[in-house]
C-alpha cells in the first residue's frame, strides 16, 4: 500500500490534471471501430508455451491468423487425456487444450498452421524434444512465447494477496516453477535454433516472456512480484547476450485480461476478493496480447531498439494504433483512465456515499503516471 503522503500527493495530482483538463476534453463517443490490420507472417515459424488457454491461446491464435505456423505447447491435451485442474474455468470451457487452439487455428482462412504439442515446461526433456521436432519439420525458428504460468494455490479467494510467511514454500513454486524456471529453460533449448534461423534467413528472431505489471510494481504477493520481475530481468539480460546475434527480446506486460478463469471468477463472485476489486469490465481479451505480438514480429526495426525493455501491451497499441477485437484500446494500468476508475473513484464514492458526477468519471485524462511513481509501491486496493 502506498504511504498516506503518497498517496495524498497522488490523488492531488491526480485531480488537479482532471479539473485541468475537463474544459478541453469532448465528452461526445463515438462507436469503436476496429483498426487492426492483420500481419503477413508467411513462412515464419513460432513456439507458444501455455498456448491451451488464457493469454497464451490469445497468442497462438493471433500468430496463426497472421501466417504463423504455430507450435500449440501447453500441458493439456486431448491426446494424454490430461486436462489441467488447477482452476475451475467452468462449462463452456472443458476443451482448453492445445488440440482445441490448434483446431482454431487451422479452421481460420489463410495460412496459418496450428500444430499440438503436448508439453510440461517443467520437463526439460519435453522442451528439447519440441526444439527437435520444429528443427526437423520446418528448419528454423522465429518466435518464441512463454506464457506457461502455473496458477498459484489459493486464486480464488484473499488469501491469495496474504502475507509471505504465511503461504511459504507452495506460493513460491508455483509462481516460478513453471513461470520463470520453464521459461528460461525453454529459451535455452530454443536459441541455439533461432540463432541459426537469423544467419539463414536474414531475419531477427524474437523471444518474449509473458510478464506483468508485478514485475514493477507490488501485486498479490511477494512470490509473484519476484517471478515476474525475474521475467523482466531475464528478457533483459538475454538481450544483452543475444544482440550480436540479431535476436531480440521482450516482456510483454498485459493489463487485466479476460481469461476464460478470470470471467469464471466473475461469474462466480470471487474476481473482486482475489484481485483487489480490479475492473474486469475494463479488461482486455487474451487476443489483444496476441495482436501485440503479431504486430511486434512484423516490425524487426521496433524490435531490434526495444529489445531487452517492458513492452506494455496498450501502450504499444496506442503508440502503432491497433485495436482490441472489441474496438476498443483498453488503457494501461498506469493510466489515469484504468486508475481513477479502478481505484480513486470508488474510495470516494465509499467515504462520501455519493456517486462521483458524471463530469469527471466521463472526463479523465489519458496520462500515464511515469514508472518512478508507479513502482514506488502498490496501487490502493478497493478494500
Amino acid at each position: 500500500m502506498y504511504s498516506s503522503i503518497i498517496k495524498l500527493l497522488l490523488v492531488g495530482v491526480i485531480f488537479s490534471i482532471t479539473i485541468t483538463c475537463v474544459d478541453s476534453l469532448s465528452s461526445i463517443t463515438t462507436s469503436p471501430i476496429d483498426t487492426y490490420n492483420v500481419p503477413n507472417l508467411n513462412q515464419k515459424v513460432a513456439i507458444v508455451t501455455g498456448a491451451s488457454r488464457g493469454i497464451g491461446k490469445g497468442i497462438a491464435l493471433e500468430l496463426g491468423r497472421a501466417g504463423c505456423t504455430v507450435y500449440v505447447a501447453s500441458r493439456s491435451a486431448r491426446s494424454t487425456g490430461f486436462i489441467s485442474t488447477e482452476r475451475d474455468l467452468g462449462e463452456d470451457n472443458k476443451d482448453c487444450t492445445v488440440e482445441s487452439t490448434a483446431d482454431e487455428i487451422n479452421n481460420m482462412n489463410g495460412n496459418g498452421r496450428g500444430i499440438p504439442v503436448p508439453l510440461n515446461v517443467k520437463n526439460d526433456d519435453e522442451i528439447a524434444a519440441l526444439i527437435d521436432k520444429v528443427k526437423n519439420d520446418c528448419g528454423r525458428l522465429d518466435a518464441v512465447v512463454c506464457s506457461a504460468f502455473t496458477t498459484p494455490p489459493d486464486l480464488n479467494d484473499s488469501s491469495f494477496r496474504d502475507d509471505f510467511w504465511k503461504q511459504g514454500a507452495e506460493m513460491w513454486n508455483a509462481c516460478h516453477d513453471v513461470g520463470l524456471r520453464g521459461t528460461y529453460m525453454t529459451c535455452c533449448e530454443s536459441v541455439p535454433l533461432m540463432i541459426e534461423t537469423a544467419k539463414k534467413y536474414d531475419t531477427r528472431p524474437l523471444i518474449a516472456v509473458i510478464s506483468s505489471f508485478g514485475g514493477k510494481s507490488y501485486t498479490f504477493n511477494v512470490a509473484y512480484g519476484v517471478g515476474k520481475a525475474g521475467c523482466d530481468r531475464l528478457a533483459s539480460d538475454m538481450a544483452v547476450q543475444l544482440s550480436k546475434h540479431n535476436i531480440d527480446t521482450v516482456s510483454l506486460y498485459p493489463g487485466v485480461v479476460k481469461t476464460e478463469g478470470n470471467l469464471e471468477m466473475d461469474k462466480r463472485g470471487e474476481w473482486a476478493a482475489a484481485s483487489g476489486g480490479l475492473n474486469l469490465n475494463m479488461g482486455e481479451t487474451p487476443q489483444f496480447t496476441g495482436r501485440a505480438l503479431a504486430t511486434l514480429l512484423s516490425k524487426p526495426d521496433l524490435t531490434s531498439k526495444s529489445s531487452g525493455d517492458v513492452v506494455v501491451v496498450a501502450e504499444l497499441a496506442k503508440e502503432l494504433g491497433f485495436t482490441d477485437s472489441d474496438g476498443r484500446i483498453p488503457p494501461s494500468i498506469r493510466n489515469l483512465k484504468f486508475i481513477l476508475p479502478s481505484f480513486v473513484f470508488p474510495q470516494i464514492e465509499k467515504q462520501s456515499g455519493a456517486p462521483v458526477p458524471a463530469w469527471m468519471t466521463e472526463n479523465v485524462p489519458d496520462f500515464l503516471l511515469p514508472w518512478s511513481i508507479f513502482s514506488s509501491g502498490p496501487p490502493p486496493t478497493a478494500d
